[in-house]
């Protein structure tokens, strides 16, 4: 009971303590020389919130463009990346520059409308009968390459097209150097790819070059994942291989 009167107490003389400062600032303001006080502190105040406004739109912006920035550092960064690719997977079929020719290009050779002459690595040996009869699928040409829908293209680059035809290639090449080759030197497991690759023939594929995903996983490091999908959907769409499909297996041909 006596603490709650001690409460009581405490509250009204809390009460009345505002309502004498209140009066005594209502006071103040009745006198000519602090009201002239109270007047300028007013105008610093509406112009210290002015300024606290100006700079929390500052603020905003300094983050905003601080967001810019950093995804500009990410898109560089990934950019970056892709040129390192391009520049250590350098097509094996684009043409190469010489050092001769190199050495000849000058300053004055540049000004001139005589265009430089580019040679393409001679073929020092030519392959066996037998694998020259193989069909390799052609690289995909820069014109191609950009008029690829860009919902197919999405991050793909013209190199990684390109570098899944060469492995498409390898395991074409692969797996018809193990059909031409004679039953007597086969090893078993060679015999039993043999065996593998004349059941999968169709009567659709027959007198063409196809493969399964079996050949790719065989022959060559990529992954059959949903990324070599998507290329194998640009590969049909710049007409370098067709499906047959039959037997719960997919025949990609070398169209």
């Amino acid at each position: 009971m006596a603490s709650d009167l001690e409460h009581i107490c405490s509250h009204i003389n809390e009460k009345i303590g505002n309502i004498k400062k209140t009066l005594s600032l209502r006071s103040c303001g009745q006198e000519p020389n602090l009201k002239t006080v109270l007047n300028k502190i007013g105008d610093q105040i509406i112009t210290v919130n002015e300024l606290l406004n100006k700079l929390e739109l500052e603020i905003q912006y300094q983050e905003q463009t601080n967001i810019s920035l950093k995804e500009l550092c990410e898109s560089l960064e990934e950019d970056y990346k892709d040129m390192e690719h391009l520049k250590e997977n350098i097509p094996p079929h684009l043409p190469q520059v010489t050092s001769g020719t190199q050495n000849c290009v000058s300053a004055s050779d540049l000004d001139s409308e005589e265009p430089v002459k580019v040679e393409e690595p001679a073929c020092t040996k030519k392959p066996p009968k037998e694998l020259r009869n193989i069909k390799e699928m052609p690289f995909i040409t820069s014109d191609e390459f950009n008029g690829i829908p860009a919902y197919m293209k999405c991050r793909l680059t013209y190199c990684q097209i390109n570098d899944v035809i060469k492995e498409i290639n390898k395991a074409v090449l692969s797996k018809y150097k193990i059909l031409h080759q004679p039953k007597k030197s086969m090893t078993s497991v060679a015999r039993n790819l043999y065996h593998r690759f004349i059941d999968e023939e169709t009567k659709d594929t027959k007198g063409h070059h196809f493969i399964v995903e079996a050949d790719i996983k065989e022959f060559t490091a990529l992954k059959v994942d949903k990324r070599f999908h998507m290329i194998l959907n640009i590969l049909r769409h710049c007409q370098r291989l067709s499906e047959v499909r039959g037997g719960r297996l997919t025949r990609y041909v070398i169209t």
